[in-house]
């Protein structure tokens, strides 16, 4: 009997792609870290029956795991590649991410031209590709191998602070130096996917929405949950007043109180720091974990509610009318949605259900 698990709505995620497609010219999903946290091959399988121009990861690696699984459509490595890994990149027939001179001049020599790179251009991010109003710098290059694509990426698309309509500005003047316009542009994350009806781009490149984690309230379309965390009560304990719980002594029972420990934690990707400040669902009753989370185990008070052991807790997702999704635990533990689902770690096996 299985201790704790991951389980993957792969129905949730195709809904999530096809609410994504429908406001987007072509679908580019992004399925690095392991899509999130949830499985990339499972997930890119899902995804195939929307019919996605390609894939989006971060790593040489990502991208040849998905080649051995058999993916044939475009995949575009994201993140700087560095030049020892090009040639491998190339054999593995990957589409790089440039937005250097020396990076472009590397990929040429290896015989690269059109239609196998896509020039990354930095509108405000700081984080990579070439400064928007530099691109006119790399024109001899540019004219001699012109890329695919070009792209850039919103540092606060989620946010309504004018940032999102300053950097399309800035990228419609790079991509207006370019010697010829590419053939594929592409701007949007899930944020910006989300807040719009439809997509002037070639291209959408939505993530963490795909895996179930919003854009907040002012977006025009919401994800289904996709990733839950469930366990099973390995042990109950009857509290009397004043016994504390876990290290450091930071919960202490007030009258006498049942505890049931579940064999999670923080090696787990379960953060430490939900300790005293989640809850969890059992039998449909919200619980409050108690105590530090531990590396492999995590207490909750189930007073309240009908716990046995063996029976089924979840720590993230849906039970009966309760949910506590990705986004509502970041907020516990005053965490990015996107570090709680990728930090879910592999020694948790996956249970995928639903599957298109």
């Amino acid at each position: 009997m299985t201790r704790a698990w991951v389980e993957i709505d792969l129905g949730a995620l195709r809904r999530n792609g096809a609410a994504m497609a429908a406001r987007a010219t072509a679908l580019l999903p992004m399925v690095k870290a392991d899509a999130y946290g949830i499985g990339a091959v499972a997930a890119v399988r899902a995804l195939e029956t929307l019919s996605p121009w390609g894939f989006g990861v971060a790593t040489l690696e990502e991208g040849r795991e998905l080649r051995d699984a058999g993916v044939t459509r475009p995949i575009i490595v994201f993140t700087p590649t560095l030049p020892d890994e090009l040639a491998d990149l190339r054999a593995a027939r990957l589409t790089p991410a440039l937005g250097t001179a020396r990076q472009i001049e590397a990929w040429r020599a290896l015989g690269a031209g059109r239609e196998d790179w896509h020039l990354a251009v930095d509108t405000g991010i700081h984080r990579a590709g070439v400064h928007w109003d530099e691109v006119d710098r790399l024109r001899p290059l540019l004219q001699a191998a012109p890329p695919q694509g070009a792209f850039t990426h919103f540092h606060s698309a989620d946010l309504d602070d004018g940032s999102l309509a300053e950097q399309e500005r800035r990228f419609e003047k790079a991509v207006a130096q370019l010697p010829a316009r590419p053939d594929l542009v592409h701007t949007e994350n899930s944020a910006a996917l989300a807040r719009t009806v439809k997509s002037r781009w070639s291209l959408a490149r939505p993530g963490i929405f795909l895996y179930g984690v919003g854009s907040g309230p002012r977006a025009l379309v919401q994800p289904e949950p996709v990733a839950s965390l469930r366990a099973r009560v390995v042990e109950m304990h009857t509290l009397e007043d004043g016994d504390t719980v876990s290290y450091g002594a930071t919960y202490r029972a007030h009258g006498v109180r049942r505890i049931a420990t579940v064999p999670v934690g923080y090696a787990d990707g379960y953060r430490r720091v939900l300790g005293n400040r989640a809850q969890a669902l059992v039998d449909g009753y919200c619980a409050p974990v108690v105590g530090v989370v531990t590396m492999d185990m995590t207490m909750i008070d189930v007073t309240q509610a009908p716990c046995d052991v063996g029976d089924v807790v979840t720590l993230i997702g849906r039970d009966g009318d309760q949910v506590r999704d990705v986004a509502s635990v970041a907020r516990d533990g005053d965490l990015s949605p996107y570090e709680l689902l990728t930090g879910l770690e592999s020694r948790l096996p996956r249970k995928y259900v639903n599957a298109p």
